[in-house]
């Protein structure tokens, strides 16, 4: 078993990772980290080169912390949704953990297409946390 966070350089995703973090220190469990990204033509040399180092950094601090991992960056043209969950599903996942951001009134109708995909679609339980 294991917990799979979806992962992105943002406070959103920063506060999922940590707590996808205490989570498996808490039931003893594998952290897999998702990165996804659909590629195309905005996912060039210097993207690439960026998302690399962030996702180094997060190897290199879970690795300091210890805890049993696996960092994926998956770009392979899926929506981040559907990559989140069919890792999940590999992995017979406990559950999901997913960064939500603040939203305006009118946002608030609409979640977030990738966020709602998950917390629909997915065959397990999805946790779904904010950024301090």
């Amino acid at each position: 078993m294991a917990i799979v966070v979806g992962y992105v350089a943002t406070k959103e995703g920063r506060a999922a990772l940590k707590r996808a973090a205490e989570e498996c220190v808490l039931r003893k469990t594998k952290l897999v980290v998702i990165s996804s990204h659909r590629g195309g033509r905005d996912f060039d040399a210097t993207e690439a080169t960026r998302f690399e180092a962030e996702l180094s950094r997060v190897q290199h601090l879970l690795e300091e912390k210890g805890l049993d991992h696996e960092v994926r960056q998956l770009v392979r043209g899926n929506d981040p949704a559907e990559d989140l969950i069919s890792v999940a599903e590999e992995e017979k996942a406990d559950f999901i953990v997913i960064g939500l951001r603040r939203r305006s009134p009118v946002g608030k109708l609409i979640l977030g297409s990738n966020a709602q995909r998950i917390l629909l679609d997915a065959s397990c339980p999805v946790l779904a946390v904010k950024a301090d």
